[in-house]
Parts: structure tokens; C-alpha cells; sequence
């Protein structure tokens, strides 16, 4: 592909997966719109000339916009909400490879591998048989009382089928935890770094997300002290996500009984465990339910679902387990916004949970792949000057501190000062997508999804050290 038909197909795809957004006239970028994954960074660079015209082609006004005399605006509510990073850069990069742009693409957290054939084929019976129709609100009883079983044998909690709560992937089972539970004003305990749509989630409870910043030297967990200090009487709900995203971080047993000891001694404080990494961990580490510590059990909401472990992404099925009365009261906010999940997807469930404790040899040979994808990027990272990394423990993510980078001049781009300038930094001159650390809580990183294969890694990794050497020049790494 030549040099001016990869610009305008980069130019086509920005165009299409760019987020427009109107602004006063006394503070219009070009074409009085901004590409909303780089807002700090990108107007500014586009100005100087220094970014290529592919990844600024958004900046011309928007034809279709006319002016009305209907009152078309947007509700604050919705108008306050962070646009998702990871969605945003995601869409992006698969628009560019569409058009014929080889981008690396490490922004997504969805395995590469397919849905166990066992498990599709459930799915396909389910089309075959008829079994088509709506479902119970609650999800189907054979897949509840399966799920139930999970719990007791996996997680060692007991609940009732009427104590789970089926949904539309585990972000559907999460908001509406949130909203069950949280009162305008009440406090969300969030430590950073994040899974980009908590604090947005708690927004729409109208309660305020409380951020707890960890260190990378302290593998991205909390302290325990941190989280005492921040606890008033409107503390409400405390979110915790183990294995990480993005970190790949994993708490240990006995650190997650620090946190409860604390949580003990705030009677209207609740967790809300998110769990969906559970069985992509790497021994030694080992996974703990929040619920299943000393009197924790009806304080904790824990989620779960099939997106991650079992290569489900796109079935859409997720689920929550916890106090009868919340849990209902959740099954009450779905019956108004979306109803059951998929039928054909619950029968898929059903078919995934049976394939063994853990996944069963089905997900352990996809653990062991991203282990050995995983080993490969720390080692590779670990041989790079000024990059900081702690190794995951689950997951299939690395959050990488490049800023000892920051500061750098990056000739034909400009100043790299922060994790979306260096984002756009790589993908507009070495076309290698990522997600930037700021969309998390963290700025100081850049998180990389290693859910593809070693071949497509070892591109990246290539790519990046070459995109570094450079940067090197310029600053005192």
C-alpha cells in the first residue's frame, strides 16, 4: 500500500471511529471538534503540523451537523460521562485495519482464542431446538443452579438460585449493583488503577468515586492504611477487581483479610468483588472470593462471568451473586432496561460451566498460552532502559510505566508528556495501538493486552523498542 493510500484510508477510518464534540467558539480546536481518546494532547499537535494528516483527518467540521430549532441536547447525565478509552482506541485500530492499515492491535481485553467448540455447539442446539424466546428475568433456573454449584465448589460460598442474578456480560451486572446500592452523594472507594468504567458507573449513581492511587512497587495493591484514611460515614461501596485490570495484579489471601478487618468496623460498607479474571491466574498465585472471608459474605456483591475465561466476548453473559434483597432489587432495574440475557447464550453458559472445575483442561491450555505470552513481554520490557514493570499474576495485561520518557521530543511528532501524547506517539508513527494509562487512574503507564498471539508480541515488542530509541536521545533515562 503506498504512502498516500494508507494516510487516506487512516484518514477514512479516524473520520468514522472519532467521537465529534461541539465546543464554545472561544475554545474551538481545528474544525471545532477533538478526537476524544487524546483531549489533552492531540488539538495541539495537530495545530503544530507535527502529527500526520491520517490521525488528524477528524478535524474538519462535520458536514451533517445543520442547525435546528429542536431542542436536540443531550441530558447532564449523559453529557458528564467519560467516553471509554479502551472502546474508543479499540474501534479505532479495527476501522485502520479494515482500511488496509497493518496496526498492532494490544488496546483490547478479549481472548484470541474461540469459544470452546463444546460450548458453541450448546449455543447452536439451542438455535436448532427452538429455544429462542424470552427467558426468565432472572436468567434460566438450570443455569442459575449451575452457577450456584460453581460458587460452592470453586469459591466455597453457598447461595440460592434466587441469590443469582443473570445479565448481559458482568458491566451490565456491575452498574446495576451500583445503582441498587448506592444514594446520591454516597462515596465508591475505587483503587487505581481502574478498570475504566467504574468511576463512570458510580456517576450515574450519583455518588462520588473516592480514588485510591497504589504504587507499581507495591504491585498495584492497596494499602490497607490508604484505605482506612479514606473512609467516612458516606462510604458506601468498595470495589476491588482481583485478578487486575489492568494491572494483572492478584490479592493475596492475606492482605484481602487486612481489608476486611477494616471493613468490619464500617457497618454500611460494602465490596463489590469483580471476579471475571478468576481462573486466568498464574501459580503460585491463587484467587480468593472477597465473600468467602469472616463475616464478609452478606456485605459482598461478587460478579463473575464467561467473557474472559472461557473466550465468551461476544455472547454477552455475565452474572451477580449476593444478599437475596439486593440482588433482587437488581433483577427489578433489569426488568425495566434490558430483561434476560440471551437464551442461546445461557444454554452456552450452562454448556461452559460444565466443561470442568476451572474451565478444566479447555482454559488451562489457554492460561498456559498467555503465561508463556506473558513471560515473554516482562522479559523483553525488562531488557528496555526506563521502562518500569511489575509482572501480573493473572489476567493477560501489562501496565507499563514509560514515564521516565516523558519530556522527550519525538522529531516529526513533538513534546511527550504524558500517556496519551506517547499512545498517540506510537500508534500514529509506529502504528501499534494501546490504551493509556490516564483512562485508568494512572498516568504514568500505558496498558498493553497480550490476548494475541507470540508472533503478533513480537512485532509489537520490536516496535516499540524502536519507537524508544529515539526518545532516548532526549531525555535521561
Amino acid at each position: 500500500m503506498s504512502t498516500q493510500t494508507s494516510a487516506a484510508a487512516i484518514s477514512s477510518a479516524v473520520a468514522a471511529a472519532a467521537r465529534v464534540e461541539q465546543y464554545p467558539d472561544s475554545k474551538k480546536p481545528i474544525g471545532s471538534i477533538r478526537f476524544q481518546p487524546f483531549p489533552l494532547s492531540l488539538s495541539y499537535y495537530c495545530k503544530s503540523g507535527k502529527v500526520s494528516s491520517r490521525i488528524c483527518a477528524m478535524s474538519k467540521p462535520n458536514d451533517a451537523e445543520t442547525l435546528s430549532s429542536v431542542d436536540t441536547s443531550l441530558s447532564p447525565r449523559v453529557k458528564s460521562l467519560k467516553p471509554s478509552k479502551t472502546m474508543v482506541i479499540t474501534d479505532l485500530a479495527a476501522t485502520l485495519v479494515q482500511s488496509g492499515v497493518p496496526v498492532v492491535r494490544l488496546a483490547a481485553g478479549e481472548p484470541d482464542f474461540d469459544t470452546p467448540k463444546v460450548v458453541a455447539e450448546a449455543g447452536i442446539n439451542a438455535i436448532r431446538d427452538g429455544f429462542t424466546r424470552y427467558t426468565l428475568n432472572a436468567g434460566i433456573t438450570e443455569l442459575r443452579e449451575a452457577i450456584c454449584r460453581k460458587l460452592k465448589e470453586e469459591n466455597g460460598l453457598t447461595y440460592a438460585p434466587d441469590q443469582i442474578l443473570v445479565s448481559n456480560g458482568a458491566k451490565q451486572s456491575i452498574l446495576q449493583a451500583v445503582l441498587a446500592v448506592c444514594s446520591p452523594g454516597d462515596e465508591v472507594i475505587i483503587p487505581a488503577p481502574y478498570w475504566v468504567s467504574y468511576t463512570e458507573q458510580a456517576r450515574l449513581a450519583d455518588a462520588t468515586p473516592v480514588i485510591i492511587p497504589t504504587k507499581i512497587s507495591d504491585n498495584f495493591l492497596l494499602n490497607p492504611n490508604d484505605l482506612e484514611s479514606k473512609l467516612t460515614e458516606k462510604s458506601r461501596l468498595l470495589i476491588l477487581c482481583s485478578p487486575s485490570n489492568p494491572t494483572g495484579s492478584v490479592y493475596p489471601k492475606s492482605l484481602l483479610e487486612e481489608i476486611a478487618r477494616i471493613m468490619a468496623k464500617h457497618p454500611r460498607l460494602m465490596v463489590l468483588s469483580d471476579e471475571i479474571y478468576e481462573h486466568i491466574i498464574y501459580a503460585p498465585a491463587t484467587h480468593t472470593s472477597f465473600a468467602s472471608l469472616p463475616d464478609m459474605y452478606e456485605r459482598t456483591l461478587t460478579v463473575n462471568g464467561f467473557s474472559k475465561a472461557f473466550a465468551m466476548t461476544g455472547w454477552r453473559l455475565g452474572y451477580l451473586a449476593g444478599p437475596k434483597h439486593i440482588v433482587a432489587a437488581c433483577s427489578k432495574l433489569q426488568g425495566q432496561v434490558s430483561s434476560g440475557a440471551s437464551s442461546i447464550s445461557q444454554k452456552a453458559g450452562v454448556a461452559a460451566l460444565g466443561l470442568g472445575k476451572a474451565g478444566g483442561e479447555t482454559v488451562a491450555e489457554m492460561v498456559k498460552a498467555y503465561r508463556e505470552r506473558r513471560d515473554f513481554l516482562v522479559k523483553s520490557f525488562r531488557e528496555m532502559e526506563g521502562v518500569k514493570i511489575s509482572e501480573p499474576q493473572g489476567a493477560f495485561y501489562l501496565f507499563i510505566d514509560f514515564s521516565a520518557y516523558y519530556g522527550s521530543e519525538a522529531e516529526g511528532f513533538g513534546l511527550i508528556n504524558d500517556s496519551s501524547s506517547l499512545a498517540l506517539y506510537f500508534l500514529d508513527k509506529f502504528q501499534v495501538a494501546m490504551v493509556p494509562g490516564d483512562a485508568f487512574g494512572d498516568d504514568s503507564c500505558i496498558r498493553i493486552s497480550y490476548a494475541t498471539s507470540l508472533d503478533v508480541l513480537r512485532v509489537a515488542v520490536d516496535k516499540i523498542r524502536k519507537a524508544l530509541e529515539p526518545l532516548r536521545a532526549t531525555v535521561s533515562v
